[in-house]
């Protein structure tokens, strides 16, 4: 079985995560997908390309495993990030348009489910966790910055179109002030780009996890609208490399920031 994370130790007191990027789907559980699931539609494409080299010595912890397999991004317990609203599970029933994605019968069950936990979604979070620890160790506080994208528009979870950049914290809650203020500052000025906080995502079950700025972990969710960076956001989802290298400096300048606020956290 593949690996499911990927980890690139840095000694920066940032951590980019990446739970959504990752297309590995074991032959046994592709095998249940329909052809609509077989697409992967819904994963964060080429976000941690489009990450790649923007802070010198940052951490990086990657889920390799799809989405569909298991989320690494929800409440282990299954219990809803948004309730009331259309959302996806621990496990998905539906892509994000509310389209089925396994095969007749062959939807996840229990037992997949306790499985799929202890195979994938445990995994990851361990080594997210023990890269948040190391950090911490080094730096007196560690700053998780989650990555993330999703479609522009997607009737079936929001109206409208969603804005460029879409800062998720809780209501303010997982991270101080500062890097909620500097995130927003770059965004802001940020010329051609709309952005929101708190909105639609407010951050997923790993921010609202992991931050707790009491103890000196720090945590913020960035989803960007996929329009800013691929070519199409249909199959086949290719990675446009002018969008991206616009996105990129504004991505740079927020991670710059943050990183500069840290010294300043330490409790």
């Amino acid at each position: 079985m593949t690996t499911p994370y990927e980890i690139r130790q840095g000694t920066s007191p940032v951590i980019l995560g990446f739970p959504h990027t990752g297309t590995d789907v074991p032959p046994e559980i592709a095998d249940r997908l329909n052809d609509n699931g077989r697409i992967l539609a819904d994963t964060d494409w080429h976000i941690h390309r489009l990450y790649d080299g923007l802070l010198d010595n940052v951490t990086v912890v990657r889920a390799t495993f799809h989405r569909y397999v298991i989320d690494a991004n929800r409440d282990p317990q299954g219990v809803s990030l948004y309730p009331g609203q259309n959302t996806t599970g621990l496990i998905p029933q539906t892509d994000f348009d509310g389209k089925a994605i396994w095969k007749e019968g062959a939807a996840p069950d229990e037992a997949d489910i306790a499985a799929r936990l202890r195979d994938f979604h445990a995994p990851y979070h361990t080594a997210l966790a023990a890269e948040i620890e190391r950090v911490k160790a080094i730096h007196g506080v560690a700053i998780l910055y989650d990555c993330h994208s999703i479609r522009s528009h997607i009737p079936f979870l929001f109206e409208g179109k969603l804005p460029d950049f879409n800062i998720g914290t809780d209501m303010g809650k997982t991270c101080d002030s500062a890097i909620e203020q500097a995130t927003l500052t770059v965004v802001a000025a940020a010329e051609g780009y709309d952005g929101v906080l708190n909105g639609r995502f407010k951050g997923g079950w790993t921010t609202r996890h992991y931050g707790r700025p009491d103890t000196g972990v720090h945590a913020i969710q960035m989803e960007l609208a996929q329009s800013t960076h691929l070519q199409t956001e249909t199959a086949p989802f290719a990675y446009d490399a002018a969008k991206a290298d616009r996105l990129r400096v504004h991505l740079k300048n927020i991670l710059v920031r943050i990183e500069q606020i840290a010294p300043g956290l330490k409790r």
